[in-house]
């Protein structure tokens, strides 16, 4: 399996559309293999050591890299908030070359895909994008190994997302494109994904076959398998007055039991945090339909696959 990986071919892990339908299906399997029987993987990462850059504060992120790391055999070190923000307490080249000296690989959750770009461009080690701005990957990869793991064939599943066109959505749009999934965006007007995204998502839709669906009608969004959805109100975005206006613009896309009914979805997917009872009822996150502790848990193996093809 560990030469299996290499045949990946993969230098760094910073967004999804750096990645082909081979490469993801083949990590989505590696994934799958791992949590499947990890004490074959417990010394993958023996005598490797992670530096995890974390300029947002983080739950799932932060625990899901460190025991999936120390699970691997390897040893993962902590850089939070303390340092700043990259580039002001020194340049990130020189943070990337620094990091590089001690570490195997670099995972970096950040604010700015400016500064992915810069600890890849300078770093002589693996970076992995643990969050920017415009990217989520190792989001949308545990998504689509939870995927596979209900349904099987994920190009024959319909998955829409339903509120704010971040980054999120901007991962799971790419990575469906690539894969052959259809995938419908359905966001409010002034909340779209960026017209860069959906560019890249259409070619890569056209080429995989998916059928890729853009809209703001929430009542346009037709028979879905799955519904996906994520906080309207982005970290640091938290100003009293601007949610308020934020939540009123758009409760019309509340995420809830009705809706599902309407478009016969049987899987409801956050990737958390949830703000219950505005992008998602309190009912419908904790019903049967729910799969986002699935998710949850596919962080960490979706991401020690990223660790073992890099590495191992």
């Amino acid at each position: 399996m560990l030469q299996q990986s290499k045949t990946l071919q993969l230098s760094h892990f910073l967004a999804d559309d750096e990645l082909n339908k081979s490469q993801l299906l083949a990590l989505i399997e590696l994934a799958i293999k791992i949590k499947n029987n990890p004490s074959d993987y417990n010394q993958a990462l023996a005598g490797k050591s992670v530096a995890m850059i974390f300029e947002k504060p983080s739950l799932r992120t932060h625990v899901s890299f460190d025991m999936g790391i120390n699970k691997l055999g390897g040893h993962a070190l902590y850089l939070g908030q303390q340092n700043g923000k990259l580039g002001e307490r020194e340049r990130v080249s020189d943070y990337a070359k620094n990091l590089s000296c001690f570490a195997d690989a670099i995972v970096a959750r950040v604010f700015s895909h400016d500064s992915i770009q810069g600890l890849a461009e300078h770093a002589s080690v693996p970076v992995i994008n643990a969050l920017c701005d415009v990217y989520h990957p190792c989001q949308a990869l545990a998504d689509f190994v939870t995927l596979t793991e209900k349904f099987g064939d994920v190009t024959q599943v319909k998955l829409a997302y339903v509120g704010d066109g971040n980054n999120v959505s901007h991962s799971l749009m790419i990575m469906a494109a690539t894969l052959g999934v259809d995938f419908t965006l359905v966001t409010p007007i002034g909340y779209e994904a960026k017209s860069t995204i959906i560019k890249k998502a259409k070619i890569l839709a056209n080429k995989s076959g998916a059928k890729l669906n853009i809209t703001s009608d929430i009542n346009s969004i037709g028979a879905q398998d799955v519904i996906y959805t994520d906080t309207w109100i982005s970290m640091g975005d938290e100003d009293a007055n601007k949610k308020s206006k934020v939540i009123a613009h758009f409760l019309p896309y509340q995420v809830n039991h009705s809706l599902m009914s309407n478009t016969q979805a049987s899987i409801v997917m956050h990737c958390q945090p949830a703000h219950l009872e505005e992008e998602i009822t309190t009912e419908l996150f904790d019903s049967e339909m729910s799969v986002v502790f699935q998710q949850a848990e596919n962080r960490m193996w979706a991401q020690n696959a990223v660790l073992v093809t890099l590495l191992a």
